[in-house]
């Protein structure tokens, strides 16, 4: 709902403040007074294009801001499907994030050369996303506006709601998604099998060459210590028989030396007993150097100096560098190669089970799609009939007698042409004069038919809404142009009809529908400090008697018309 409008600057507006409240909002007031400028300043917050000439004269920018509140009804907020439950997904998305139940501020100022910025919560945003946001905050009715019933999606959207095919069409697009995705798949599973397939030589080779290797993690390290010994297997030698004859082969070997030094203790022990330490001490150096040069002997014993060995380990290491040059920086990285390829070969060779299991399902969603699509085809045709007829007698009583509406659909069979929204596209057409061939509805020039075909489109379908999916606010503007009498008292009381479900702004010349109003707006011209400006005044009692008493007898006003004033604001309030 629409609450507070703040219009500054704009066209003849110096500054406005208008609190409108839930129900039928009615703007009346002289012609020329403004009327339609705040109408105007509305759907500038819904995206519409701006021009410098908005710009009061004098002013250097103009500025427009809207506080819209979140429904009062608390239910229709857990209502997925709701305005304001997409309109806070909405903005979500685009990173502005509104707390459930908080009021969404808007504000677009108007800059020279046709410049403007936009602002969504004292946020910077896009004009993009006002009019992303737009259908679910208000429609705007009237002056030839594009109206969110001119597109074809809307149109199919009404006609469903319409005709209660919204939860058939649910299950169209539920069935379509799934045909949709299996195809996706199907068509990727194609493409990587024919990848697959000039890809299979190459794997298999692959897998080959590196379990042929039979290479293991640590290998190449193993066999780097291992040629570095043979490489230099006649120097290790020469050391380790070196040191084996100074531990203990030799006549003046360390271990013999020990065994001296030990003995010649041992015979002064009896003497000193406080050499009887040293001498183990002596004893025990003797025993780890006599368990080292075994050691030495055991490992000379088995070294090799093998040149043909050398030359084996030598072309193993060539052998597994050309693997990591093919394959990975180590081996590790070969092994995990293998083991993707090995995982390719298998994929590719169950793909085409998968492919005939795939196509079963592509064709059973497909059927299934086709079989509720069909359903959703002929059900609409059945209610583009009905709509027709309830469509044409709303304007009847809209002094619209004669007009001609058509929501003509146009079906293809041709999976190619398959839309989550059905087989059916659908224009709403419209021979307002009789004898005049039908036009699109978005075609037609008169706002004030604009209008009054879309308040009847909106009563025939407004009791088929479901609670809470109807709570942005609609706006109506010229809808009494060409009408009078019996007719726009049937036009208020449809105004009134809409109200008692959302929030209603109209602007109307007529004292009939302005009798229907839940609140009433006077728009008034004013001078001063010699320049005219607009001003809107909050009307009730005496003082809206007295306004529609001007808008049946214009400036002289008599008690008759007052008391005429009083009787219909009795009669439709």
């Amino acid at each position: 709902m629409l609450r507070d409008l703040h219009i500054e600057n704009y066209t003849l507006i110096e500054a406005l403040d208008i609190e409108f409240r839930p129900g039928l909002n009615l703007l009346t007031g002289e012609t020329g007074s403004g009327k339609s400028i705040v109408v105007d300043a509305v759907g500038l917050l819904l995206g519409e294009k701006v021009s410098a000439e908005m710009i009061r004269s004098g002013a250097e920018r103009a500025r427009v801001t809207g506080v819209f509140s979140p429904p009062s009804n608390k239910a229709s907020l857990r209502i997925a499907a709701s305005p304001w439950r997409r309109l806070l997904q909405l903005l979500a998305e685009s990173g502005i994030e509104l707390p459930e139940g908080e009021d969404l501020l808007l504000q677009r100022e108007i800059l020279p050369a046709n410049r403007s910025r936009v602002f969504v919560n004292n946020q910077p945003a896009t004009v993009n996303l006002l009019k992303t946001i737009a259908p679910d905050l208000a429609e705007v009715h009237g002056q030839n506006e594009q109206q969110q019933l001119f597109s074809p999606s809307a149109q199919l959207e009404l006609l469903d709601r319409f005709g209660d095919l919204l939860g058939l069409a649910a299950t169209a697009r539920e069935r379509f998604e799934i045909w949709k995705e299996l195809c996706a798949q199907h068509e990727t599973l194609l493409h990587n099998r024919q990848e697959w397939l000039r890809q299979m030589d190459l794997w298999q080779f692959q897998k080959r060459e590196i379990e042929q290797a039979g290479t293991a993690a640590g290998e190449d390290q193993r066999l780097e210590e291992e040629k570095l010994l043979l490489t230099h297997a006649a120097r290790i030698q020469d050391r380790l028989n070196s040191s084996y004859d100074l531990l203990y082969d030799s006549a003046h070997s360390a271990s013999a030396s020990l065994a001296s030094a030990c003995r010649n203790l041992e015979e002064i022990c009896s003497y000193d007993a406080s050499l009887k330490p040293l001498t183990e001490a002596l004893a025990s150096a003797r025993a780890t150097i006599e368990d080292i040069a075994l050691t030495l002997r055991d490992r000379l014993s088995r070294l090799e100096s093998s040149p043909v060995h050398l030359e084996e380990v030598e072309n193993r290491l060539e052998l597994l560098d050309r693997l990591k040059r093919k394959y990975g920086g180590t081996l590790e990285d070969i092994l995990r190669y293998a083991e993707q390829v090995s995982a390719q070969l298998q994929e590719a060779e169950s793909s085409e089970a998968a492919s005939h299991t795939l196509e079963n399902q592509v064709r059973e969603a497909a059927a299934a799609y086709e079989a509720a699509a069909k359903e959703l085809s002929r059900r609409r045709a059945e209610a583009a009939q009905d709509l027709k007829e309830a469509v044409e007698n709303e304007l009847k009583a809209l002094a619209m007698k004669g007009t001609v509406f058509e929501a003509r659909l146009s079906s293809s069979a041709d999976p190619a042409a398959w839309r989550r929204s059905g087989l059916d596209s659908v224009e709403f057409l419209i021979s307002p004069n009789p004898g005049e061939p039908l036009r699109l509805l978005a075609r037609i020039a008169s706002g004030g038919e604009i209008s009054r075909i879309m308040l009847a489109l909106e009563t025939v379908t407004d009791t088929r809404r479901s609670p809470g999916a109807s709570d942005h606010t609609l706006i109506f503007d010229e809808v009494d142009t060409g009408i009078g009498g019996r007719a726009a008292e049937t036009v208020g009381r449809k105004l009134r009809q809409l109200a008692e479900r959302r929030q209603v702004l109209c602007v109307t010349h007529l004292p009939q529908i302005a009798s229907f109003a839940h609140h009433h707006f006077r728009v008034e011209k004013t001078e001063r400090t010699g320049r005219t400006a607009t001003c809107v005044e909050y009307l009730q009692g005496a003082e809206r008697t007295h306004e529609l008493a001007r808008m049946m007898s214009g400036s002289r006003i008599t008690e008759a018309v007052l008391k005429h004033a009083a009787q219909l604001l009795k009669a439709n309030s």
